[in-house]
């Protein structure tokens, strides 16, 4: 399999079989980088598993840029989530270095992780988003409350794993959480609150994976961090539950907006049902992976392991 060796030619007789190296960036210094270590662990893991080369090189760390530039690497494998990572700054590096990496390249990258710009792009292409309003200090907050009405959603435009999101339920809170999110980002919108079933479409190699619908406890406001990577309370649907039809109208809109914000390779596309339409919430272009993710899930479903579904994302670079 001509991307599991490397084939180096060291005389016109002779020549030498390598296994591919891969450099696993994980760790980083956002809010996400408890998680981005576990998901470096496990594709770190995998990799070996695979029987390929891995080096883990924490971004984080001062002498990570001198690793990547002498490792000899044929790819990276970023498993970095949030700022750093995700936002086009680490593939803005890998270019620079001329190491191909799996994923989203810088453009993608930048507009996936900022949900201003991203909601932009998408409602140019004609893909339903949940309308907005971008915050600053100087908002009229009833203004905003009378257009797009209660409750909302408030979010730091450039964060994932729901980091800095509230749901405000008065013009007071609205006020309250924005300064709340303003902790974690300047760009700050509030969004109109969607009502219906919350699902993921995970995206590998320009297909998309059998959806998954996320069925939240009670107490559960929406899908936050906690929700996400703590409490263990949300469930998980697959077969999401949508009929045949829904369900491939559903990935037919994920396939479009990954297309539409030039994503590749992989990625994850959040999806909520409302009014009998479907609204993309955000993209995810280095979807987690722990074993509480959804992206494995999702590879699971379709018949591939976690090592099958690593191998195949380094087969997309």
């Amino acid at each position: 399999d001509s991307s599991s060796l490397r084939i180096t030619r060291s005389s016109r007789k002779e020549y030498r079989v390598r296994a591919m190296k891969v450099a696993v960036l994980y760790g980083g210094t956002s809010a996400e980088r408890k998680v981005s270590l576990e998901s470096g662990a496990a594709v770190f893991a995998a990799i070996q598993d695979i029987g390929f080369e891995a080096t883990l090189i924490d971004t984080a760390e001062k002498d990570a840029l001198a690793k990547l530039q002498s490792g000899g690497f044929d790819k990276a494998f970023p498993a970095l989530h949030g700022r750093g990572g995700e936002d086009g700054v680490i593939q803005g590096v890998l270019d620079f270095l001329q190491i191909p990496y799996c994923g989203s390249g810088v453009l993608a990258s930048a507009l996936a992780m900022d949900k201003f710009k991203s909601k932009q792009v998408l409602m140019s292409a004609g893909v339903k988003v949940a309308d907005f309003e971008l915050l600053d200090s100087n908002s009229d907050w009833k203004a905003i409350v009378d257009r797009l009405g209660l409750p909302l959603m408030v979010k730091p435009a450039r964060e994932g794993s729901s980091v800095g999101m509230n749901k405000a339920e008065s013009v007071e809170e609205l006020q309250q959480y924005f300064v709340t999110a303003s902790k974690y980002d300047d760009c700050v919108i509030a969004e109109q609150w969607l009502t219906g079933s919350e699902y993921t479409v995970a995206v590998l190699a320009n297909e998309a994976l059998p959806a998954i619908r996320l069925q939240h406890a009670d107490d559960t406001a929406f899908y936050d961090f906690e929700a996400k990577y703590v409490k263990g309370t949300t469930k998980y649907l697959i077969p999401c539950g949508l009929p045949d039809q829904d369900e491939q109208k559903m990935q037919k809109i994920a396939l479009e907006a990954f297309k539409q914000l030039t994503c590749r390779g992989w990625g994850r596309i959040d999806i909520m049902e409302h009014g009998g339409d479907f609204y993309v919430l955000e993209a995810n272009t280095l979807p987690g992976m722990t074993k509480s993710s959804l992206m494995p899930k999702a590879a699971a479903a379709k018949g591939l392991d976690f090592n099958t579904l690593v191998a195949k994302v380094l087969e997309t670079v």
